[in-house]
């Protein structure tokens, strides 16, 4: 499968392993494409670079890797009509980072889920890999087995192929619904930066536990 994942910085990069892991073509997009000129040696055959818009039109599936409060900006200069039917896997979070730790932007009914379905209304959009540092992203190794994805959106079929893209990857993905629940997955995602910052923890994951 053709990927295209809009970004250039390690979040975009870590997603791009993972598929390339997992046997898919990927293209990364960025505005400035020739810096990511090493990136596509280390990752040999099957990885590309390109423009947002070359890269929106290139993946059948299509990931967004860009900081959250520039996401909405980032589908409108690939042009909206590249994402048409498409599922996007959306692992932005909204965050204020002039301070750090970072601050949350955004709340329900503005959450950046929404604000890109709301931007991609003929697309498919799910919140996914927003919870866990890039690090992890593939192949996540914990002593207390596969940590847990939590994902988010609107439509059945899209959210079935998130998932098996994050059991590709190593991870037991969780539905927690809508993509109006995005705040609560952004703001989970403030849970994992928070308690890294304060105990210098940047490998951990979330795991439900559930007793019968």
């Amino acid at each position: 499968m053709r990927i295209g994942i809009l970004g250039s910085g390690d979040v975009a990069k870590s997603l791009g392993i993972g598929f390339r892991g997992a046997g898919h073509e990927v293209m990364l997009g960025s505005r400035e494409p020739q810096k990511l000129a090493s990136w596509i040696k280390e990752s040999g055959e099957g990885a590309l670079s390109g423009t947002f818009d070359e890269t929106a039109e290139f993946g059948e599936v299509v990931a967004l890797a860009v900081h959250g409060t520039s996401a909405v900006n980032a589908v409108e200069i690939a042009g909206i009509d590249h994402f048409k039917g498409k599922v996007v896997l959306d692992a932005t979070n909204p965050l204020d980072m002039s301070v750090m730790p970072p601050k949350l932007v955004g709340g329900l009914g503005s959450s950046s889920g929404e604000l890109i379905q709301k931007a991609l209304p003929a697309a498919f959009v799910v919140k996914a890999f927003n919870t866990v540092g890039n690090a992890q992203f593939y192949k996540p190794d914990f002593a207390g087995g596969p940590p847990d994805m939590f994902i988010c959106g609107n439509d059945a079929n899209a959210k079935d192929q998130v998932s098996r893209i994050c059991k590709d990857f190593g991870w037991n993905a969780i539905d927690v619904g809508g993509i109006e629940l995005s705040h609560y997955l952004e703001a989970t995602a403030m849970v994992w930066i928070i308690t890294a910052f304060a105990g210098n923890h940047w490998n951990q994951a979330f795991k439900l536990l559930r007793k019968e």
